[in-house]
This record gives structure tokens, C-alpha cells and sequence, in this order.
């Protein structure tokens, strides 16, 4: 487990405090509808919007616990709202993208999560907590936030199937470099590893299973990992 520096451990714990007089980096606002009991409804927030050395200290505290981000730039973006998805599943916290007193006081402690593979090189997806392992002989690189099969049921060419995610040992067969337009919608620039079921960019990745049976991961994590060769043709990829 990665440990935080001194002057992280000492930001971090800055966002816990009640009252930070003329910080206008931080949002002062209450939590999201059910995040936390309403006795804490006011408190120190950092979220999508918010912006200085906190969201930096933020940003590089996931990005040294593996959570993937993009570029640290002190602006918490969709992208680090994407990380704090990914971190507040594996922690076992509310998925609300906001970094409160609890998301704070896990991230001290820095949890990730545990690969399966041990040998090689291995993309896992989690469908428990819907995460993606990046794994090297069972060495674990980078994690990232995804959503897969919602299990609704839904009709396409007048068959009604439901949308869930096959299980199993794959290898990755086929590769579309940009949108690939299906019955069912546009997927960005698709990684196809079972049949019709791809790892692909969306413009929505919620913090919850919700398509219908691929696993969807963001426009800028998709970009990444094409433009670092992190999910190729040949790729192995492990569903459980």
C-alpha cells in the first residue's frame, strides 16, 4: 500500500476541517442525497468544478494509489470524478464522485484492489465493483472506473435478451480505431474480445452497471489506453 507524503497526509487532512476562511478552491456544500447521514450535511466538499492545491493533492494521491486520471492540473475534471468513482467502489464508500470526510479518511488509509492473474501480462474486469485491473504477473498497474450489463431486459430485431456481461478468459480479436456504430448505439473506438462484447469509450460512464452487456470505460480512458498500447489485439482479458 502506497503511504501519502507529509504534505499530502497534511491536505488531506485539511479537506476534513469544517471551516476553511477564504480557501475558494473548496466547495462548501452539503452531500449528495443519501451519501452520509444528514448530520453531516455541511461540510468541506471537493467535486467536479473544484480547483486548486487540494485537487492537486487529491489527484496525486489516487494517481500514486494506481487510480487512473489523466494529467495532474489541479482542476477536478470528469476525469478525476472517474477516479473517485473507481476508489469509492473499491474503498466500499457511496459512489458519489464527491471526496468528503469519508472518501478523505480512506484515502489516508489507501486501499486497491487485489488482481486474480499472476503470470503475464492481463486486462481484468470486475464486475462486482466494475473496476478494470491493468495486471502484470500479478502486480497490479493501473485501476479504472467502468460500467457493465445493467441485467435489464431490453429488444433488439424484435429479440429480447438481457443486458448482462459474459464471464470468462478472453483475448481480445478485433480493434475499430474511432466509433463503431451498432444496433444498440455508437462505441468509441472498441476493443472486441467475445463475440459483440467490447471494452469501449462512452460518453457516460456512471458509477453503476448500466449497458447492455459490453464494459464501458471513458472517452480520455479509452484514448489512453490505445495511445499506450495498454489493451491491443491479442490482449488477454479475464471477466469475473
Amino acid at each position: 500500500m502506497t503511504e501519502a507524503g507529509p504534505v499530502i497526509r497534511r491536505v488531506l487532512r485539511a479537506v476534513l476541517a469544517t471551516s476553511l476562511a477564504g480557501a475558494t478552491l473548496v466547495l462548501h456544500s452539503p452531500w449528495a442525497s443519501g451519501a452520509v447521514s444528514p448530520d453531516a450535511s455541511t461540510t468541506v466538499l471537493l467535486r467536479v468544478g473544484s480547483r486548486g492545491p487540494l485537487v492537486v493533492a487529491l489527484q496525486q494521491r489516487l494517481s500514486a494509489l494506481g487510480y487512473w486520471l489523466g494529467p495532474t492540473t489541479g482542476d477536478f475534471t470528469d476525469a478525476t470524478q472517474q477516479a473517485v468513482f473507481a476508489f469509492q467502489k473499491v474503498a466500499s464508500l457511496a459512489r458519489d464522485g464527491v471526496v468528503g470526510p469519508l472518501t478523505t479518511a480512506a484515502l489516508a488509509r489507501g486501499p486497491r484492489p487485489r488482481a486474480r492473474s499472476r503470470a503475464g501480462y492481463v486486462v481484468e474486469v470486475d464486475l462486482g465493483r466494475n473496476v478494470i485491473l491493468l495486471v502484470r504477473d500479478g502486480r497490479l498497474l493501473t485501476t479504472l472506473n467502468a460500467s457493465s450489463g445493467g441485467g435489464y431486459l431490453y429488444t433488439s430485431g424484435g429479440v429480447t435478451s438481457r443486458a448482462l456481461t459474459p464471464t470468462g478468459h478472453f483475448r481480445v480479436f478485433r480493434q475499430v480505431n474511432g466509433p463503431d456504430v451498432s444496433p444498440l448505439g455508437e462505441l468509441w473506438r472498441p476493443m472486441y474480445y467475445s463475440g459483440g462484447y467490447a471494452i469501449h469509450g462512452a460518453a457516460s460512464v456512471p458509477p453503476y452497471p448500466l449497458s447492455h452487456g459490453c464494459v464501458r470505460v471513458s472517452i480520455e480512458a479509452m484514448n489512453w489506453l490505445w495511445a499506450t498500447k495498454r489493451l491491443v489485439v491479442g490482449t488477454v482479458v479475464w471477466v469475473y
